[in-house]
């Protein structure tokens, strides 16, 4: 199954490429690779909230929005390669929670980008993986995602 086909099935739509938010590109095309620039969770071309986990934003929000990063990483892919048909798999998704330092959550975040990945694309979508807490993060989202994908 295509993944195009694959994303109607799961009624998944593919956001508009977020643009930049400074001096980068949202993806490269490299040697049969696709990396991602990091990806905030912007809907609609803003953040839907701001703050850190343990602190104004909860866990179960934040795992959404992680989900919302892994969707804007393969539509900025998707761009790069031509088309979300070109694009094969998951190598790595590094992922980034900004949270207080007590906050100790940050797989079980970042699982809401490698979870649908992995309903996207399957065993093809099985990665290696970093989630990382950090104290802030760009626009002070709460969530960073940066992917790594295989071209067909």
């Amino acid at each position: 199954m295509s993944v195009s086909a694959r994303l109607a099935e799961l009624g998944i739509e593919l956001p508009p490429v977020a643009a930049p938010v400074a001096a980068y590109v949202p993806a490269v095309v490299h040697d049969g690779l696709v990396y991602t620039s990091g990806q905030l969770p912007f809907v609609d071309g803003a953040l839907p909230t701001t703050g850190k986990l343990g602190a104004e934003v909860t866990a179960e929000d934040a795992k959404t929005y992680a989900r919302t990063c892994a969707l804007n990483a393969l539509a900025a892919a998707a761009d790069a390669a031509g088309g979300v048909d070109r694009i094969a798999g998951v190598l790595r998704l590094g992922g980034f929670v900004a949270s207080v330092p007590e906050f100790s959550g940050q797989p079980g975040v970042i699982n809401g980008a490698s979870e649908v990945l992995g309903e996207i694309f399957g065993d093809a979508g099985r990665h290696a993986r970093a989630a990382v807490g950090v104290p802030v993060l760009p626009l002070d989202s709460p969530v960073e995602v940066e992917v790594t994908f295989i071209l067909a």
